[in-house]
């Protein structure tokens, strides 16, 4: 039986992959939450004197860095994750209606996943990102070889830590699976995730 904390970080990761798929099909193979794979795309292009290319790809750090700090700063004053949450929502749930092209799109929704990224950053007493897997699939390594390597005296990691890492990678998956499908047949598929987020605050409550 899952827990709250498990349901939420699984939610949160579906999120976060809908998103990545929908920003880089329909707003220009830019990621709206893999920075790591904006930088590097940012890294190539720059190697290749492609500075317009490259700016593509480095502006949705500013405004993943912009989502995050004001979700940090909404914790920091409300003491709760619901309104950075909120927010989040909103900002996937309007940005299909805004009249804005796909470079501003994008823009917007690397905000809203930044904002994900600090509202909520660890589950059942474990430090999960939701909105990239490259550390998780590492931390579910660790996990792994720590329960099977018995040759030391710390004792494994709990059972609901290798759990909480593996489903948190297969959301994000299954997410991008969905937002690669939801593409195809809505209009505006980020309302699904933002209709998402709704269900984790239900969650949590």
């Amino acid at each position: 039986m899952l827990g709250a904390p498990h349901l939420q970080a699984i939610v949160l990761t579906l999120v976060a992959g809908i998103a990545d798929a929908v920003g880089y099909i329909t707003m220009g193979s830019v990621f709206a939450a893999n920075m790591t794979g904006n930088t590097v795309l940012a890294g190539i292009a720059l190697a290749q004197g492609q500075w317009l290319d490259a700016w593509r790809h480095l502006a949705p750090l500013i405004a993943f860095f912009v989502g995050a700090m004001l979700s940090r700063l909404l914790l920091r004053v409300l003491r709760t994750p619901t309104a950075a949450l909120l927010i989040e929502a909103a900002l996937l749930a309007l940005v299909g209606f805004l009249p804005v092209m796909p470079e501003g799109a994008v823009l917007i929704v690397a905000a809203a996943m930044g904002v994900q990224a600090s509202a909520i950053t660890h589950f059942a007493g474990n430090a999960v990102s939701t909105v990239v897997v490259t550390s998780t699939l590492a931390r579910g390594a660790d996990a792994v070889l720590d329960r099977l390597w018995r040759g030391d005296d710390r004792p494994p990691p709990a059972a609901t830590n290798r759990r909480l890492l593996a489903f948190t990678w297969i959301g994000y998956l299954v997410g991008a699976v969905i937002g690669g499908l939801l593409v195809l047949v809505l209009p505006y598929p980020l309302l699904v995730p933002a209709a998402l987020l709704l269900v984790v605050l239900f969650i949590r409550a």
